[in-house]
């Protein structure tokens, strides 16, 4: 079965570079969309969190379509390196690739299931009041500056249409347990309007 893909419009940088996302009905504007259903209802309760991620799949390896296969439950989990993701159900509501390129699996408004077993501020279930920002990479390989200007780009966009929430790595919200973005992930080339972080 093929993914539902529904393509908005590409994002290339430099388009990016010369103008500001926009965010109608809870959907990046200028981003190709694929609608990944591991989605469900939020809770009746306000974001007030973005939670950035980093992955590659294969483990190191960019440019694949197995991320896109991995948040729409089509990806061949028969090979031996990704044995450990049979039945595992995933998604971010974006994903940003090495190249900048913006793509979208859940609308804002729908709750993503990215990340997992978490605690934020006292407050557990960060899916419930978070949106999930994947970031093609690893944790000791740099990413890069396309990433870094469409990442700006999103949360300026999310912080226009939500208000201003706080910013925060997948390691900050489930310690011990994951270490993305990881260590490679320069967080002074991150602007929003406000970031608020607990680790170094």
């Amino acid at each position: 079965m093929s993914a539902n893909i529904i393509e908005l419009k590409e994002t290339p940088v430099d388009w990016i570079k010369d103008s500001n996302l926009k965010i109608k009905d809870h959907l990046l504007t200028e981003a190709r969309f694929i609608c990944s259903p591991n989605q469900d209802d939020r809770p009746d309760i306000d974001l007030i969190l973005i939670v950035i991620h980093g992955i590659s799949l294969p483990p190191g390896d960019f440019g694949s379509d197995d991320i896109i296969l991995l948040f729409t439950n089509q990806l061949d989990c028969s090979r031996g390196i990704y044995a450990d993701l049979l039945g595992v159900k995933v998604s971010s509501h974006i994903l940003i690739r090495r190249d900048g390129e913006i793509i979208q699996f859940v609308p804002f408004n729908r709750r993503a299931w990215h990340a997992g077993e978490s605690i934020f501020e006292g407050m557990t279930d960060c899916n419930d009041f978070s949106i999930g920002i994947e970031l093609e990479g690893t944790d000791d390989n740099p990413y890069s500056e396309d990433q870094y200007l469409a990442l700006n780009s999103v949360i300026q966009a999310i912080h226009s249409e939500y208000g201003s929430l706080s910013v925060r790595g997948h390691s900050d919200i489930a310690p011990g347990r994951k270490t993305d973005p990881g260590g490679s992930f320069d967080w002074s080339k991150v602007r929003p309007l406000e970031i608020k972080r607990t680790s170094p």
